[in-house]
């Protein structure tokens, strides 16, 4: 099993949820989070006064999946989510050990 985390664009969640609901991914976290990477923030101008957005606005779509679901994923991911500019996001794959669903007690594939 892995966990794939995706940080990408707002406005491309729902875009990005389909796609993982089309490939077999039954379940999903988002959590709203902000950061930078090379975008390194902007300027905007407020009431005439200029500030820096240092940390720009973020979701992180979190998924564990079987190792068959892996690669489909992530092109899944990265097809909803890429515009071609910079900050489109980054994807983590990570190994999962176990998963316990609280409910019932299955673990591992069975939990997922």
């Amino acid at each position: 099993m892995k966990k794939i985390e995706a940080v990408v664009k707002p406005f491309n969640l729902d875009e990005v949820r389909e796609a993982l609901a089309e490939v077999g991914v039954t379940g999903l976290t988002v959590t709203e989070v902000k950061g930078f990477g090379r975008q390194k923030g902007h300027t905007e101008l407020y009431r005439g006064a200029e500030y820096v957005v240092d940390f720009l606005p973020k979701v992180k779509i979190e998924v564990v999946v079987s190792e068959k679901l892996v690669e489909p994923a992530i092109e899944a991911i990265v097809k909803a989510a890429r515009t071609g500019k910079i900050g489109d996001g980054k994807i983590f794959v990570t190994a999962v050990e176990q998963v316990v669903r609280i409910r019932t007690g299955e673990t591992d594939e069975a939990a997922i």
